[in-house]
């Protein structure tokens, strides 16, 4: 048996899941009728669903110490767009919403154009453009 190349959720550990699925709600997605007020919110994006869940809470059931997330956790998740203006839209209505800019949109040494922003608990995603990687429904077909 191999494991399966998919991401089909991804969860990330926040401080306060009331806020942070506000936040997610002000970049403009949507809240599963899934979700529990307080407890967990689900947001359905083009890939994975992606879910706020308690820290603490996540840190339990994996059966790691702590629960506080620090500040880098050596993961981005990215989103992909079609251009370098795009790139730049993104992450100011990120901004907008509450986000932190991480690095503004910057040309990169492998030929695309991206940049970071953070979440308010410091999950970071990346916004990216790579002229290689065209988009099919939002995600990149590799060659």
């Amino acid at each position: 048996m191999t494991v399966p190349a998919r991401t089909s959720l991804v969860t990330l550990g926040v401080g306060d899941v009331d806020r942070a699925a506000a936040f997610y709600e002000r970049l403009g997605w949507t809240r599963s009728a899934a979700s529990v007020p307080g407890v967990v919110a689900f947001f359905p994006t083009n890939g994975a669903v992606i879910a706020v869940w308690s820290a603490a809470e996540l840190a339990t059931d994996m059966n790691v110490g702590g629960g506080e997330p620090g500040a880098f956790r050596g993961v981005a998740i990215a989103i992909n767009v079609e251009s370098e203006a795009e790139v730049d839209r993104v992450l100011a209505a990120a901004e907008t919403a509450g986000a932190t800019i991480r690095k503004p949109g910057t040309r990169a040494e492998w030929g695309g154009y991206s940049g970071y922003f953070a979440d308010p608990d410091g999950n970071a995603w990346e916004v990216a453009y790579n002229p290689g990687w065209p988009l099919e429904n939002g995600v990149p077909q590799l060659p």
